[in-house]
C-alpha cells in the first residue's frame, strides 16, 4: 500500500485517489467497485481496492431517486461514424448500463467531426439537463476538441486530444500486443509472425510495439520478414499467411492484429496441411463473436469497449459532482481470452 493521500475532505475522494492509494489503474478501481464480471483480477487486488475505497470514504456516485425517463438528465453520446464494426454500439451499451444505475439516460447521435451536427444534437434535446458529452470514435485516434465539447463536460472515448485538455478513455493496445506475443512465447514458440492492420493507425502502431517488446524481453531477435501489414479483412490474413509460410524458415506461431484476419489465416494454414495448434499457434485480437466458433476456437485479446463505456460514464458523473476535474487518460486493459488455437 502506498503512503496515504492527503485530502482536505474525505467526501471529496475520487476514483483517481483510490487508484493511487491502491497502486492500481482507474480502470481497475471501476471494475472492482462496479463488480464487472469480465475483469480478471486477483482477490488480493480486489481487496486492496476495496480497502483503499473504505479508507478514503469513496463510494461510486449514484442518484438515489430515479426520475421518469422524460425528466432524466441526459448524457449525449456522440460518435464519429456508423460502421460494420460493433465497437461504439458495445461502448454505448456499457455507458447505458452505468448511466441507468445513476438515474440518467443516454442519447446516441452520429455527428462525425462536424460542429453543426454537434450543435443540432444539443439543440434537439429541448432544454433537458445535459450532464455532459461522451465523444467516441471507431478507430483509436487523435481528435480536435470542438467548440461544443469545450462548453460541456466531455470525456473522449477511444480517442484523445494532443493537449490532453479532456478526459480520455482508450484501450491499452501496447500492453495487449505484448501480452498476446508473450502468450505464444510461453507456449514454446520461438518464431512468431505478426500480421498487422493498416499502417498509420494507432492500434497497428501500438500492437506492433507490444509485439517487439515481448520479443526483446525474451531475447528473440526481431525479424522484419515476419511482420506483414494487412487491411483488417480475412482476405489479407489469408494472403499474408501464405507469404509467411513461403519463407525459408516459416513461423511456428502467428499473431493476427484482429480476428477477421485470423479467420483468413486459419484458411491458409488448413490449405497448407498444417494443424492448429500442433504445427502452428494463432492468436487474434478483438474477441469478436466468430472467435469462439472457429475450429479450433481462437485465442484472442478482448477489446474492452463495454468497460470503456462504463468508465467514461462514471468519469462524467464524477465531474458533474464536482470531482475528478483534472483531465486524465485512462488506459483499459485488453484481457487475454485463452482458447484452443495455442
Amino acid at each position: 500500500m502506498t503512503d496515504p493521500i492527503q485530502l482536505g475532505n474525505k467526501n471529496k475522494a475520487t476514483m483517481t485517489d483510490v487508484a493511487t492509494l491502491a497502486g492500481v489503474s482507474q480502470a481497475t478501481v471501476s471494475f472492482v467497485l462496479n463488480g464487472s464480471p469480465g475483469a480478471k483480477l486477483s482477490e488480493a487486488t480486489r481487496s486492496r481496492v476495496r480497502q483503499a475505497a473504505d479508507e478514503l470514504g469513496y463510494r461510486l456516485p449514484r442518484r438515489k431517486v430515479r426520475k421518469a425517463a422524460e425528466a432524466q438528465p441526459v448524457i449525449v453520446f456522440m460518435v464519429d461514424e456508423v460502421a460494420s464494426d460493433p465497437w461504439m454500439a458495445i461502448a454505448f451499451d456499457g455507458a447505458q448500463k452505468r448511466a441507468a444505475e445513476s438515474g440518467l439516460s443516454v442519447f446516441l447521435t452520429v455527428t462525425g467531426d462536424d460542429v453543426d451536427s454537434e450543435l443540432a444534437a444539443i439543440d434537439g434535446l429541448d432544454g433537458k439537463e445535459i450532464v455532459g458529452i461522451i465523444y467516441g470514435t471507431i478507430l483509436t485516434r487523435r481528435v480536435e476538441v470542438t467548440e461544443v465539447m469545450s462548453k460541456h463536460r466531455t470525456v473522449l472515448l477511444n480517442c484523445y486530444d494532443d493537449k490532453r485538455s479532456q478526459h480520455a478513455v482508450i484501450p491499452g493496445e501496447l500492453l495487449a500486443g505484448r501480452t498476446a506475443t508473450q502468450h505464444l512465447i510461453d507456449a514454446g514458440r520461438k518464431r512468431v509472425g505478426f500480421i498487422n492492420g493498416q499502417q498509420g493507425i494507432d492500434a497497428s502502431r501500438d500492437r506492433l510495439k507490444g509485439y517487439r517488446q515481448a520479443l526483446s524481453s525474451n531475447d528473440i531477435p526481431f525479424a522484419p520478414e515476419l511482420v506483414k501489414s494487412g487491411n483488417w479483412e480475412p482476405s489479407s490474413g489469408y494472403e499474408l499467411t501464405k507469404e509467411l509460410l513461403a519463407l525459408p524458415e516459416r513461423p511456428d506461431a502467428i499473431f493476427c492484429a484482429n480476428d477477421p484476419m485470423a479467420y483468413g489465416c486459419f484458411d491458409a494454414l488448413r490449405e497448407a496441411g498444417l494443424k492448429i495448434p500442433n504445427d502452428i499457434s494463432v492468436v487474434g485480437f478483438d474477441d469478436r463473436e466468430l472467435a469462439k466458433h472457429m475450429h479450433p476456437s481462437l485465442t484472442t485479446m478482448l477489446l474492452p469497449h463495454f468497460e470503456m463505456g462504463e468508465i467514461a460514464t462514471e468519469t462524467l458523473i464524477e465531474m458533474a459532482g464536482g470531482y475528478n476535474n483534472k483531465p486524465s487518460q485512462i488506459k483499459v486493459d485488453c484481457n487475454l481470452i485463452p482458447r484452443k488455437s495455442v
